[in-house]
């Protein structure tokens, strides 16, 4: 089928009360492989912005639900779900470190390295990135080239509202330890996130890096140095710290990317 179709059954499958045609369960099944293969994607970027195809959301929905559950063994490991696990890992260039799991349905390019972490259906992730020991990341989430996502970090997953943007982050970012993105938080073009910076929607991103401060909110700048903070806020209990991020800096755009984060590291002492 044409990309156009599948659209067009999906769309038409997704909320019936009564069971899929064949048609409509082909056009499920095939979606998802495509999905898989990297031929379609969840989100993409349009010129300086990014577009999120609702019915791709509603194929990964209406898979859930036409898939089966089934025993699948791997060596003394035994599991029991509905969403088999990727394969051909070996043919497309993939390292997946034991017991590291990459959900079928989700891209994963050649050059990528996966320890003991996972990477969920949906998901898209760019050549060369690094998935550390137990990162996750979340269904749908789109992950650039050359990222790093360090130990412990929590990309988060979205599959409803189906027009909520995924988690976004863009080629070359480099994420910090116990980090945490969630609610289609937009990590730019080869920014660097200490260890232990939460990211939501409403996570106030204050650059601190001028005389005046300056507020972002869902989404971090390309290539800034980005730490924890707090900030004093107002309750009728009193007076408390509530989490933000502090945007203390820039890499330097002379240096390519290896030499930067090295020069950033120093510079800012920052932890990761």
């Amino acid at each position: 089928m044409s990309t156009e179709e599948l659209r067009q059954h999906i769309e038409s499958a997704y909320g019936k009360t009564e069971a899929l045609t064949m048609t409509e369960r082909q056009a499920v099944y095939e979606a998802i492989d495509l999905l898989d293969r990297g031929k379609l994607r969840v989100a993409e970027p349009v010129g300086d912005s990014w577009t999120v195809h609702a019915w791709l959301k509603e194929a990964i929905l209406l898979y859930f639900n036409i898939a089966e559950m089934q025993v699948m063994e791997v060596g003394p490991f035994e599991y029991y779900d509905k969403i088999p696990l990727k394969k051909g890992l070996k043919e497309q260039g993939v390292r997946v470190v034991p017991p590291g799991t990459i959900r079928y349905g989700a891209f994963v390019d050649r050059g990528v390295v996966v320890m003991p972490g996972y990477i969920n259906i949906g998901a898209h992730v760019g050549s060369g990135t690094m998935v550390d020991t137990w990162a996750t990341v979340g269904s749908c989430a789109q992950i650039g080239r050359d990222v790093h996502l360090s130990g412990g970090v929590g990309i988060g997953g979205v599959l409803e509202p189906l027009q909520a943007a995924p988690v976004i982050v863009e080629d070359g970012a480099f994420v910090g330890s116990r980090c945490i993105v969630v609610e289609g938080v937009h990590i730019g073009k080869e920014a660097v996130l200490g260890a232990g910076v939460v990211l939501t929607s409403s996570t106030p991103i204050v650059d601190v890096t001028g005389t005046q401060e300056k507020i972002h909110r869902g989404a971090i700048p390309p290539r800034s140095v980005v730490i924890p903070g707090a900030r004093s806020k107002q309750f009728p209990a009193g007076t408390y710290d509530v989490p933000c991020a502090l945007i203390i800096g820039q890499r330097q755009a002379t240096t390519d990317r290896k030499t930067s984060l090295t020069d950033v590291l120093r510079k800012f002492a920052v932890q990761v």
